[in-house]
């Protein structure tokens, strides 16, 4: 009997690995088949299975056991609150499909709580492409608040920043922090920390319930990089004063301690400290990333994690 149920929970794990590439990452039959070693015909039958065991609705609605697996013991070796692992496409360990889709569900369990909260939100394109994937809602009783500002240096918006287009999707109040991310000097990042408005969202953000932020890596492909908030030369700073990961432009190492100067010290962003009894949720993925999300762990910069598996299995040797 445990045999058989054994073969059954297995054939279910195939089934809703199966309907997770046909569904959500967009995959043909034959491509399913081709990534589970099987034939086109038996990736068919999984497929349907998934659909007829329900285990497929909007999102995948199975814990397949291998996340189930990484998620608990990420979340034993680094003290999570909450740990959410997601199937990785193998031939795109990096597509954002997956933790972005999970990501959204549990920004949408805090949306739909009656009871008004501050929820804080970092930037990024994981958050981004979460926010995306938000149904609209009405929660005029929440407040969305942003943990950085929303300008580059010459005063154009950032690309990435979501408070906006999230207060749009969910209709809530919404705090965009009305600074650049980084000042041009010491004396200037004092003067627009000392706003009465930048002093009110600022409040806000040490009082959110939970917070939302992206894990960027560091070196030349690194987000801070390539969207032009740091320099080549400064980026090779940071990397030589032993930086690893930058969550809101804070810079850190890989015990998750923040580096001392270089550019942290014009950083606008809300201070970054380690996570207390509130949850704090990294959301990334992606082999570049691992070095700086084992950092962001290590030093409860994040007490909660959405990755995907192949991430999740890296982090577990890093």
């Amino acid at each position: 009997m445990k045999q058989k149920n054994t073969a059954e929970s297995s054939r279910l794990d195939d089934a809703a690995r199966a309907g997770w590439l046909y569904y959500v990452a967009g995959n043909t039959q034959d491509e399913i088949a081709r990534k589970l070693g099987v034939s086109r015909q038996s990736a068919q039958r999984l497929v349907s299975l998934a659909v007829s065991e329900r285990l497929i609705k909007v999102r995948l609605d199975h814990p397949i056991a291998r996340c189930m697996e990484l998620s608990s013991r990420l979340s034993d070796k680094f003290d999570l609150l909450n740990c959410e692992v997601v199937p990785s496409d193998p031939d795109v360990p990096t597509s954002p499909i997956g933790i972005a889709q999970a990501a959204a569900a549990e920004m949408e369990r805090h949306f739909r709580s009656p009871q008004p909260k501050i929820i804080s939100f970092g930037t990024g394109r994981s958050l981004r492409a979460s926010v995306d994937q938000l149904p609209t809602m009405d929660c005029p009783q929440h407040r969305v608040v942003s943990l950085l500002g929303n300008m580059m240096s010459d005063g154009s918006a950032s690309a990435y920043n979501v408070i906006i287009r999230l207060a749009e999707r969910i209709n809530a109040r919404h705090y965009p922090m009305p600074l650049p991310v980084f000042a041009r000097s010491r004396e200037e990042l004092q003067l627009l920390h000392n706003q009465e408005a930048v002093h009110n969202i600022l409040d806000l953000i040490r009082q959110a319930d939970a917070t939302f932020v992206g894990v960027g890596n560091i070196g030349p492909t690194a987000p801070m990089t390539v969207d032009g908030f740091v320099t080549l030369d400064e980026m090779r700073a940071l990397e030589n004063a032993g930086a690893v990961g930058e969550i809101t432009s804070w810079a850190y190492t890989q015990d998750g301690n923040l580096i001392d100067g270089l550019s942290n010290d014009l950083v606008a962003s809300a201070p970054l400290m380690a996570a207390r009894d509130k949850p704090v949720y990294g959301v990334a993925a992606g082999e570049a990333k691992v070095p700086a999300i084992a950092g962001a762990l290590t030093g409860k910069l994040i007490n909660c994690l959405i990755t995907n598996e192949t991430t999740a299995e890296q982090l577990l040797k890093h």
